[in-house]
């Protein structure tokens, strides 16, 4: 057994985002958290920190409200019973706590047979599950399924003819990507209600990507019309999956045809070979969940919480706080 406080964390930084990118893509994951951009986005909200184990392992440490808490070790597959044995070992020694991971991946949960282990509880957080996408779906909107999407595509084409166009935006944009989400923040908070204050981090998240432009692996697309950005989206591409990981998406709801635009052409353009697309869960909101199952999912990625039930007082780690945080929220409508 190695010296568990050997393990040592440093804050995530955009300048190693190159470095530990292929790490996240080491063994099977269909999840969101299966590309390394999620992490950038909400590094302040979950206040993350990493480290790395002989080249072979990457961990993520997150602190919310006083919570520690973790993610499955970022390895080879087969590997991974070492390293998932690692974190225990530092959440037991150094944190004096059981070993907690929130969103757990089904993969490696099922590899680790962890459902069947009466050391842990296992629990599927199924507000939090990933929607899955056929990708050429997505971009061709075939079908009786897809009729609603394509019409209302094709009405916005056809009612800004001339007017509108994609573009795929560069670091020397970013300043018209803020000037738009100031436009948009403005509307939105007052919209959302207890969901406000996770709204704020996801903003700063955004431009935390964008002033590190050239460091963090993302792509990034907008509609314009008339020469002025009114959507945009954020993704990130996973090869082992060949999946589109698409992490932002935002439009002027008071633009008709907008979100199914920006859906569209930002895998047209920037994940022409993805065959699968992973656009994140519902987060338990109505509105969001109708959206995304009109897109016709064909699979979930499953998420769950996993707590180490052979420690002392494991008992008092039981809560779980993503679920908590969900009942805050207020619904909300969004676009479809």
């Amino acid at each position: 057994m190695q010296d568990a406080k050997k393990l040592q964390f440093s804050v995530l930084r955009a300048e190693d985002s190159k470095h530990i990118a292929p790490y996240f893509y080491r063994r099977p994951n269909r999840t969101c958290d299966s590309c390394a951009l999620d992490s950038y986005l909400w590094r302040e909200y979950c206040d993350i920190m990493v480290a790395e184990e002989e080249d072979k392992a990457l961990f993520l440490l997150m602190d919310r409200e006083g919570e520690k808490y973790t993610a499955m070790p970022y390895c080879d597959e087969e590997d991974l019973p070492i390293y998932f044995q690692r974190i225990e070992e530092y959440f037991n020694q150094v944190l004096n706590q059981p070993l907690k991971i929130y969103l757990a991946d089904e993969e490696a949960v099922k590899f680790l047979k962890l459902e069947e282990n009466p050391r842990y509880l296992v629990k599927e957080e199924e507000d939090f599950k990933d929607y899955l996408y056929d990708a050429e779906e997505l971009r061709t909107l075939p079908g009786k399924r897809f009729y609603k999407k394509k019409n209302r595509v094709n009405k916005f084409k056809r009612e800004y003819e001339g007017r509108w166009e994609y573009r795929s935006i560069c670091c020397s944009e970013k300043v018209v990507v803020w000037e738009f989400l100031d436009r948009w923040y403005q509307s939105r908070a007052k919209e959302e209600g207890n969901g406000e204050d996770t709204l704020e981090y996801e903003i700063k998240g955004i431009h935390e990507v964008l002033q590190n432009c050239m460091s963090i692996d993302h792509y990034i697309g907008g509609i314009f019309i008339d020469g002025r950005l009114e959507a945009f989206s954020i993704g990130a591409y996973n090869p082992r999956e060949e999946m589109a990981s698409i992490s932002i998406e935002k439009g002027n709801p008071e633009i008709p045809g907008i979100y199914q635009v920006i859906n569209q052409e930002f895998l047209l353009h920037e994940f022409p070979k993805a065959k699968l697309v992973n656009r994140e869960d519902d987060m338990g909101l109505a509105g969001l969940r109708r959206a995304k199952e009109s897109y016709n999912p064909i699979d979930f990625a499953r998420k769950y919480m996993v707590v180490q039930k052979d420690f002392k007082g494991y008992e008092d780690f039981v809560v779980d706080k993503f679920e908590e945080e969900v009942m805050q929220y207020d619904e909300e409508d969004t676009p479809s």
